[in-house]
């Protein structure tokens, strides 16, 4: 996820994952890194994150519906969820992402979908 001032925020549910990314983030001496242990919540400011990557993940949640609400609910109203899942057909992905309007498509790539908030 990308936050204000270009803040990069990594989440994981695995601890052995956040920290290597801390520890990468600080072997490149990247200082606008951080790191976010948790299953579903981000902790994050409602509308605070501009973009936020959500790749090869979607198909292995417990609780996807709790996930994405918390998606958009950080994403800022112009934000854009960018989203890859190679372990799902497409009919899933969009089954998925925009089944309770928390999301529409924005544009579909060649790998990846582009979403943006479904403000209705």
């Amino acid at each position: 996820m990308v936050g204000p001032s270009g803040k990069v925020y990594a989440l994981d549910i695995n601890p052995v994952a956040t920290e290597m990314v801390r520890h990468l983030a600080n072997i490149k001496q990247i200082k606008n890194v951080e790191t976010i242990l948790t299953d579903y919540n981000t902790g994050l400011f409602d509308a605070s994150v501009d973009v936020v990557l959500f790749y090869d993940t979607f198909h292995a949640l417990k609780k996807p519906e709790i996930v994405m609400r918390e998606l958009h609910r950080v994403l800022k109203p112009e934000g854009i969820l960018s989203f890859r899942d190679i372990y799902m057909k497409e009919e899933e992905i969009m089954e998925g992402v925009t089944r309770k309007r928390l999301f529409k498509l924005k544009k579909k790539g060649k790998r990846t979908y582009s979403f943006k908030k479904d403000e209705r």
